[in-house]
């Protein structure tokens, strides 16, 4: 697995105009195929009288898929370059679009490709990436007396804690990278003289 990727902060649309053609890029986070596929779809509605709509996505922390289409647009001048510029950028879970209205000046198939590109990757600098890293889920169940102290720990050194339950004892749901694991361990034994529980989940992704 992927230990990070890049998303797309937001979602929203940047303009550029190329030989009088205008290339509306816009740009959104998607979480599964089908969701990438739903803003393809309104994006279209949207701009039905454009010349082309064409469109690119990566799905997956380890871009497991990617597609791409041209719209109509010469073969390989308008999706593939969409998709290599987020690939470049190492973007996943997300969607471009880029919507052409023809200005009546041919752009020729190497001008196609860099207005393409370039659309997306003007969008993305102007709406801005985040990181997000692979990290283990982890449950620390410590008592009542503790765990006010231990959540205070936790936040200072900046660890994310994703949930506080209170029951019996208080269970909190954090988030640890693999490498920190062991150190982790040792200090929860240190801070609550061995007395809290530690139980090591699946992985997720968050923001870094």
């Amino acid at each position: 697995m992927q230990d990070e990727y890049r998303t797309v902060a937001r979602a929203g649309v940047h303009e550029t105009e190329v030989n009088r053609s205008r290339f509306l890029c816009a740009v959104a986070p998607a979480a599964t195929e089908q969701e990438a596929q739903d803003f393809l779809a309104a994006v279209r509605k949207e701009h039905a009288d454009a010349t082309h709509n064409c469109w690119a996505y990566v799905i997956g922390a380890d871009a497991s898929v990617q597609k791409a289409s041209d719209d109509g647009e010469p073969g390989g001048t308008a999706g593939v370059p969409m998709l290599q510029m987020l690939l470049r950028r190492d973007m996943r879970y997300v969607v471009a679009v880029v919507t052409r209205y023809y200005g009546g000046v041919k752009l020729g198939a190497g001008g196609l490709i860099r207005a393409y590109g370039g659309a997306v990757g003007e969008a993305l600098d102007t709406l801005g990436t985040i990181t997000r890293r692979r990290f283990r889920l982890a449950t620390v169940t410590v008592d009542h007396q503790r765990a006010g102290k231990v959540q205070n720990d936790l936040r200072a050194t900046g660890r994310a804690v994703r949930d506080v339950r209170y029951g019996e004892a208080v269970t909190i749901e954090i988030g640890l990278p693999d490498a920190d694991v062991a150190a982790f361990r040792a200090w929860l034994a240190d801070a609550t003289a061995g007395t809290a529980g530690f139980e090591l989940g699946g992985e997720a992704y968050g923001d870094a």
